[in-house]
Order: C-alpha cells, then sequence, then structure tokens
C-alpha cells in the first residue's frame, strides 16, 4: 500500500478489511484493462540473514549464513511486481491483489465482482517457465477466441496451455463475464528452495502484459461455461 500511495498518488485504493485483498483504479474511463496477482506466497519462514540475489540472469533466495537456497516467493511475487510496473506506466488501468491463493484462492472467491463491471478484461501472472498462455483451467475455457487472437501471443513465444486452478478461474466462477487470461511470468521450481525467476522471460512476460493493454482496447465478454475437470490436489498447483 506504501509503494503505491507514493509511486502512485492518484490511484484510488480500495481495502477490504475483513478478506485482505487490495483493488487499485488509476485514471478515469468507460472500461478499462485489468491485472490481478496474489500477494501470499508458500515460502512463510526464511532465515533471518535472507537475501534476494539478483545477478544479470536470474533472481534467488539464498542464506550466508546457512549456505543455502531459499525459495522466496516469486510465486507470486513476479506477478505483483508487473501489476506495479503498470501502475506506474499506464494512466487508465485496474489491479487486484488477492490474498490466500496458495490455499484455495481464498480472496478471490471473496472478491468484490462489482471492482470488476467496468474492465475489458483480466489478465494473472501466476504460471510457471516462459510461454504458457492458459485460456483453460481444468477443461474449462475462461477467455474468447477473438480475445486470445488479439493478445498477438505468438509473437511473445507463447502458446496455449492447459492450466490449473489459481485466481482468474475463481473470478470467472463468481460471475466475470469477461475473458481472462493467466500466463508464465518467469519463475521455476515454485514452492520450493530452490525456486527462481529467469529475469528475460519475466521481461517478456511484461512486454506481452504491456501488448495486451495497448491494444487490446476493446471489451472481450465470455460468458462462463463449467466443465468438470479432473481433482486436483496441492502437489500439482505448480502454475
Amino acid at each position: 500500500l506504501w509503494w503505491i500511495k507514493t509511486n502512485t498518488p492518484e490511484a484510488r485504493i480500495e481495502l477490504d478489511q475483513n478478506i485482505g485483498n487490495i483493488y487499485v483504479t488509476k485514471g478515469v474511463s468507460d472500461t478499462y484493462p485489468c491485472i490481478v496477482s496474489h500477494i501470499d506466497q508458500v515460502q512463510t519462514i526464511h532465515s533471518r540473514d535472507f537475501q534476494a540475489i539478483e545477478t544479470k540472469d536470474i533472481i534467488f533466495g539464498y542464506s550466508p549464513k546457512n549456505k543455502r537456497l531459499e525459495g522466496f516467493g516469486a510465486d507470486d511475487k513476479n506477478g505483483v511486481w508487473t501489476c506495479l510496473e503498470c501502475l506506474l506506466k499506464y494512466d487508465v488501468l485496474k489491479v487486484a491483489f488477492f490474498v490466500g491463493e496458495e490455499v484455495g484462492c481464498v480472496g478471490s472467491s471473496k472478491a468484490n465482482m462489482d471492482f470488476f463491471k467496468d474492465v475489458r478484461f483480466v489478465i494473472q501472472c501466476d504460471r510457471r517457465g516462459s510461454n504458457d498462455l492458459i485460456a483453460s483451467i481444468c477443461s474449462t475455457e475462461i477467455a474468447s477466441k477473438d480475445f486470445i487472437e488479439a493478445t498477438g501471443h505468438e509473437q511473445f513465444g507463447y502458446h496455449l496451455e492447459e492450466g490449473m486452478m489459481t485466481d482468474v478461474l475463481t473470478l470467472k466462477e463468481n460471475g466475470l463475464a469477461v475473458s481472462a487470461l493467466n500466463m508464465s511470468c518467469g519463475y521455476y521450481d515454485p514452492h520450493s528452495d530452490h525456486e527462481f525467476t529467469i529475469k528475460k522471460d519475466l521481461l517478456n512476460c511484461l512486454s506481452f502484459v504491456e501488448n495486451i493493454i495497448e491494444n487490446c482496447t476493446e471489451t472481450y465478454p465470455h460468458e462462463y461455461d463449467y466443465k468438470m475437470g479432473g481433482f486436483y490436489g496441492f502437489d500439482d498447483y505448480l502454475f
């Protein structure tokens, strides 16, 4: 909250006091591009001397005292970073930060859906790797073909893959009436002490998101049609 208030003081912030979700609106428009991310992570305990080490190519967590790698929550710090970068760059944008995604999409399941009534689409950056574009989760489509085509995903090296449970699916279940996507954002080995981020993959994700914001200026309706998929346990939630 402090970062948003300091760097984008014109943005309007709504805080859900009961749940902890954060909703940010920048600018005034009839419709808004929208990005979401989650602010919890699996790794809750770090050594006191924990550091996020950034090299030319990668970012990883490390404890000098214990001489060991420690996961630093790039799932979904990478998504949060992308949201903040876009808040800095664009005059018109909506962003939502959800709690409790890692324990069952707690925040998004109780999201204020009125916030999304005037959005054109919803993007989430919460998938491991570099080139997965998720328009179907648990065999259920979450985006229209028109929106998928309009994103220009192929020029950024993205291709369609089947996804797993995350916030955008929960929003669709709650009645989100526009297209939604999840995408790879450059983190690897999530939910482990060996988690790391490849910086060029994260930057490519940011460029892809910026391309969508700048070129997908229409609203992309999509009707949610639930289809029963398979059961996925917690160990499968490696986005």
